[in-house]
């Protein structure tokens, strides 16, 4: 057997970055050869997430520790913040211009730098990277993705919303400016720092709307919709924060377009998906559940009719730790670095 592909996880004391880990413990291909947590450069993984502790993997280090040039990775990981993110990899990949990587974060999503600088209220520092990374949703981009060397890994949220829709744009089977995304989510989406509105009592036994008007996905929903339906497209989208830990569920709101009717875009998604190893669509009118894929790399999509004519209710779900992040990650690895696209994390969903 050829020698498997060393790969490196910078940020791995966050929840994507354990999710990277349990993910590529069992990936046949790739052996994880460095993790970087600079608040817990040092520790052993195994002290930051117990679940860990029996398997053999390399300590904790500080990215500011590591020689780039002499690591040897083939790929790496990045599940750094947002704005952390540009600095760390432009000093990175020109020191090891060999090496890929999948960044999980939001730092390469948007093509436009104006766009990028009036969401996240700065401008871009890393222009030239910004220019070269390649969108990585699998299912629309595999193509772009297997000859790229920066991948922007998309968010858990426009993941689940983009999939079920941007073939029914493609094909102009919805009107565009008539897309309403009521979007849920679980706690992990929102990261492991301590912040006192994610305490438990802060959450527990109910939920809410957050972001309202202005969340920072909106405009990469806005871009791959616009690329989509080839004109500007301004959706309404609205997030929710449930009281669970996995998982998102997005019902989607549309209009058929010349008739067409919620049957007609049900077969355009089951024809467009039918090959695809991590999209199912589901029998017409039947709808998913966060439940239905729980630690998988699956998206769950179902269609029904409204009770008004021409408008149909399109209902995603995904997990936004595993398709939403790092499983998305590992798929958009695996063509990166040659590999059948399921290997590793062609695994089904844990129920109950």
């Amino acid at each position: 057997m050829s020698a498997k592909k060393k790969v490196g996880i910078l940020g791995a004391s966050g929840y994507t970055g354990a999710e990277l880990v349990r993910l590529l413990l069992r990936h046949p291909k790739m052996e994880i050869a460095l993790m970087t947590a600079d608040r817990r450069a040092g520790a052993a993984m195994g002290d930051v997430f117990p679940q860990f502790a029996p398997y053999d993997l390399p300590r904790l280090v500080s990215i500011d520790q590591t020689d780039w040039a002499q690591a040897g990775l083939d790929l790496i990981f990045c599940a750094l913040p947002h704005a952390t993110t540009q600095t760390v990899l432009k000093d990175v990949m020109a020191k090891a211009p060999e090496t890929k990587v999948v960044d999980l974060s939001a730092d390469f999503r948007l093509t436009d730098p104006a766009a990028y600088a009036k969401w996240y209220g700065h401008e871009h520092h890393a222009l030239e990277l910004q220019k070269e990374a390649v969108y990585g949703l699998v299912e629309i981009y595999r193509r772009d993705i297997k000859k790229a060397r920066l991948i922007a890994n998309p968010g858990c949220y426009t993941s689940c919303a983009q999939l079920p829709l941007i073939p029914l744009l493609k094909a102009k089977a919805i009107e565009p400016d008539e897309i309403v995304i009521d979007a849920k989510s679980g706690m992990t989406g929102a990261g492991r720092s301590a912040k006192e509105e994610m305490l438990f009592s802060e959450v527990s036994e109910g939920t809410h709307a957050y972001g309202v008007g202005h969340h920072r996905h909106m405009a990469e929903l806005d871009q791959e919709f616009s690329k989509a339906a080839g004109k500007e497209v301004v959706v309404s989208f609205t997030p929710h924060l449930m009281p669970m830990n996995r998982g998102i569920l997005s019902t989607i709101y549309v209009r058929g377009r010349r008739g067409k009717t919620p049957e007609e875009l049900h077969a355009i998604l089951a024809e467009q998906y039918a090959k695809e190893p991590f999209v199912y669509v589901l029998p017409f009118g039947k709808t998913p559940q966060t439940r239905h894929v729980r630690g998988s790399n699956m998206t769950f999509i179902g269609v029904a009719a409204d009770r008004i004519p021409g408008r149909a209710i399109i209902i995603s779900t995904l997990d936004n730790l595993t398709k939403g992040a790092s499983g998305q990650a590992v798929q958009n690895a695996n063509l990166l670095l040659g590999f059948a696209e399921t290997t590793g994390i062609d695994l089904p969903a844990m129920f109950p």
